[in-house]
């Protein structure tokens, strides 16, 4: 496991410190769409920052930190189940709103990168709420006399488990995703009846890209969330002995939740020709000066 996060980490922090860098210094990034991918990668910057600590506590077999990391750590953890996903719905609604204004040849001036801005401050502040219980519960805690970093809930604390697993289920899966699921197919429904029957324009190329781009990066979120939160149902409805083979099912779909966060740059890379041609532009800057 300490290898693999090590990876992660590495690759992580490599992606998304290039995808900040290339979003706030190339001049023809800043766009509605770009300002969310810059708090998707922010959102990862911190998550994989703080892997060290996670790789350490698994070596150690115990928390040295402090009640005050433990509590942080926690908090960084739980933004990374909940920011992603909520900004690609935020995303999806972006894209939404694209589509149908564009199907309508309708302007959208309401669609600035100062408004994208203030929904993303939204966003931050309404996942901090989410986020909030667990920062309260989490506490260093003594087992079989090592300290823990654990969530330490009041009695009984078998259903204040499953009372967080659900509250993580519905808030941080089930809601967003089924908004997402919604607006892409009346999204798709719409796109069909222009070119079946309507006069109005079609989505331009680069709309079209910026649309595919989105979803390609909901898809690969979706492919490594979605066992985390399956997971998360079969806990809650069956009881399964912890075997080794189970143990290593579990570390292999927590580890696949931990690799969305140095995937997203790749796709930046591949998918969108303005993130390389200014990452290209900014490294020949540098090189020259």
């Amino acid at each position: 496991m300490p290898v693999i996060y090590s990876i992660i980490c590495a690759v992580g922090l490599t992606g998304n410190t290039a995808v900040i860098y290339v979003i706030l210094k190339a001049p023809k990034m800043k766009t509605v769409t770009n300002i969310f991918i810059l708090n998707l990668a922010i959102a990862d910057e911190l998550f994989t920052l703080v892997l060290p600590i996670n790789i350490a506590d698994y070596l150690l077999l115990q928390w040295p930190f402090g009640e005050f990391m433990c509590k942080l750590i926690v908090s960084i953890d739980q933004y990374n189940i909940f920011s992603s996903i909520y900004f690609l719905t935020v995303m999806s609604v972006d894209r939404y709103l694209v589509v149908v204004a564009t199907t309508k040849s309708r302007k959208m001036s309401y669609r600035t990168y100062r408004a994208a801005k203030i929904v993303s401050l939204c966003i931050w502040s309404f996942v901090t709420v989410i986020i909030l219980p667990f920062t309260v519960f989490a506490k260093v805690h003594k087992e079989q006399g090592r300290s823990q970093c654990v969530f330490v809930f009041p009695h009984p604390e078998s259903m204040w488990w499953k009372g967080s697993r659900i509250y993580t289920l519905i808030l941080g899966f089930a809601i967003p995703v089924s908004t997402i699921c919604i607006l892409y197919t009346i999204m798709l429904c719409r796109l069909r009846r222009v070119h079946l029957h309507s006069n109005a324009k079609a989505l331009d190329k680069a709309k079209k890209k910026v649309t595919l781009m989105v979803v390609i990066i909901l898809a690969v979120c979706l492919f490594c969330w979605t066992p985390y939160h399956l997971s998360t149902v079969v806990a809650l409805t069956t009881d399964i002995p912890q075997t080794p083979q189970i143990v290593g099912i579990s570390y292999f779909i927590t580890s696949l939740s931990y690799a969305n966060s140095c995937f997203n740059p790749f796709l930046y890379a591949f998918l969108d020709d303005s993130f390389r041609r200014s990452f290209r532009k900014l490294m020949d800057c540098r090189t020259t000066s």
